[in-house]
């Protein structure tokens, strides 16, 4: 299909882009069964801004400096990466933000919620129950609360996954079409973790507007895949809502279910030594939230057979580091634990 040319809505640049695709060679050795292991280093899109959700925040703030808004409500976990992005950029652009986070509030200032302090977020911690149970409620009350107060909110969904949102991994898209140029990559099988759907929906759609060789699966990291299938579908059909100009094509959204474990945020020790082995071999560190199932979820369907169709495989880094350092317990027991005690006891 031959690419088409795509008129993009406002855009804020605020990430560091493009970001690197960089060959894993010994991943590739350790992992590949003869394939060849790429990773898409969306973690480097910023030191504090870093990870997948910056891409769609430049499209999200743009729309919120046209539509005359002054503040950001946004919600997410505790360790929301998020959350953590919009109170920063909130904070860049002079902008008030208001997070509403699923849990006790913790007590220790650590992590995404660290930085969230730093930027000046205002806080409101909900517990889990009542924060599902009364989420829009919620977002309601305060959009009329700042409303009263002769300001503008803009409410932004979870992991800013939503027509406007996904723009940013559409976009990205474009960005992929030149690295596979680049390296010689005639067709990939494209993995990345999915856990608000909106990075997986503005890949699955981008592929089709972009006219990129690549197949898009996402590893869900919660919920189940027919929960994906339907929020991607959502998010797709919102953008064609809101930008009817925008040329139609059929698009597939794909889940490798089976990798969320015991819950979301939730890893196993498995997981927490696949991302201490990455760690050695490749320098490349993922988080145990988000990266690290979703990169054991495709080097499990890889040695499945699963990406039989294609020499290249690319996994999509979208960021989490600071959410690790909360989890950093999990690795007490591992490999890794018993690594560092061998170099510590020579």
């Amino acid at each position: 299909m031959a690419p088409k040319t795509l008129k993009y809505p406002p855009r804020v640049n605020l990430a560091v882009r493009p970001t690197p695709l960089q060959y894993l060679p010994r991943a590739s050795e350790r992992w590949g069964r003869g394939k060849r292991l790429w990773i898409k280093r969306d973690d480097l899109t910023g030191s504090t801004l870093s990870g997948n959700k910056v891409r769609k925040l430049e499209f999200i703030a743009a729309h919120a400096q046209s539509g005359g808004y002054d503040t950001l409500i946004t919600c997410g976990g505790i360790q929301s990466n998020h959350c953590r992005a919009t109170a920063l950029v909130a904070a860049q652009l002079g902008l008030q933000c208001h997070l509403l986070l699923r849990g006790d509030q913790p007590e220790e200032l650590e992590g995404n919620y660290l930085l969230d302090q730093l930027a000046g977020a205002r806080i409101s911690c909900y517990p889990a129950k009542r924060y599902f149970r009364e989420l829009d409620a919620l977002f309601e009350e305060w959009e009329a609360y700042y409303a009263q107060r002769g300001q503008r909110a803009l409410a932004i969904p979870t992991g800013g996954s939503d027509g406007v949102g996904i723009w940013g991994y559409i976009a990205a898209c474009e960005e992929l079409s030149a690295d596979f140029t680049e390296h010689g990559i005639p067709s990939a099988n494209v993995v990345c973790a999915s856990g608000s759907g909106g990075t997986q929906a503005g890949l699955t759609l981008g592929v089709e507007l972009h006219g990129l060789p690549a197949t898009i699966w996402a590893v869900n990291v919660c919920d189940d895949e027919a929960y994906f299938i339907d929020k991607v579908n959502e998010d797709m059909a919102d953008v064609y809502a809101r930008y009817p100009d925008l040329p139609r094509v059929s698009a597939q959204p794909r889940v490798l279910d089976g990798y969320v474990g015991q819950g979301y945020a939730k890893a196993s020790e498995a997981v927490f030594d696949l991302i201490a082995e990455l760690t050695r071999l490749e320098g490349v560190v993922l988080d145990p939230v988000y990266t690290g199932k979703a990169f054991q979820g495709m080097i499990t369907e890889l040695d499945a057979g699963r990406f039989d169709d294609c020499e290249d495989l690319v996994f999509v880094h979208t960021g989490g580091v600071f959410g690790l350092f909360p989890q950093a317990g999990g690795f007490v027991g591992t490999e890794t634990d018993a690594a560092v005690n061998d170099i510590a006891t020579e």
